[in-house]
């Protein structure tokens, strides 16, 4: 016997059945928990969001338009969740002005392992639909078509977004290594 669709669970779970979110859940959580993860950069944050996104797919199931691809809406839920937890700690930083920008004093050599870090942080500068554009195709494997459905924007404007980041990541990156 076949498991059915995610489609499928969630028309179930439109319908009340329980079981059939919980296997949405069990089928999704950990992906959309490393998005989060690389779009904040704060476990805690992410496991928080994590949870805001379920309650989210919870409160919007009445309006979940049978018949849609499941992933995409379920990631761009995730997306505003994370859109939104940046806006609010950029303006609590900006308030409080305790951001310490200055780079480390040694920047790490190619093969160090802070390379990762360094290509971490240089991601959180890109602004948030170049960092979601690149995360999306480069980490998660996703065509441009599936970004460009899931924003609502057209191909060509989740490839541009794309591109844009993919060179100021270059831009940032060069930049470290000159330090």
């Amino acid at each position: 016997m076949r498991s059915p669709t995610d489609e499928e669970l969630m028309e179930r779970f439109c319908d009340g059945d329980q079981e059939a979110f919980e296997a949405l859940f069990a089928r999704h959580a950990g992906r959309v928990q490393g998005y989060l993860a690389r779009m904040v950069r704060d476990g805690p944050l992410a496991e928080d969001l994590l949870q805001t996104t379920f309650l989210s797919v919870i409160r919007a199931r009445g309006r979940y338009e049978l018949g849609t691809r499941f992933a995409p809406w379920l990631l761009t839920i995730a997306a505003n969740a994370a859109r939104d937890a940046l806006r609010r700690r950029q303006h609590a930083e900006a308030m409080s002005q305790e951001r310490d920008a200055s780079p480390s004093s040694v920047a790490p050599g190619v093969g160090d392992p802070g390379m990762r870090r360094r290509i971490e942080d240089a991601l959180q500068q890109l602004p948030p639909d170049q960092r979601e554009a690149v995360i999306l195709s480069k980490v998660e494997g996703w065509s441009f078509e599936e970004i460009a459905s899931m924003r609502g924007i057209s191909v060509g404007a989740a490839r541009v977004r794309a591109h844009r980041g993919y060179e100021k990541l270059r831009q940032l990156l060069d930049g470290l290594e000159g330090a």
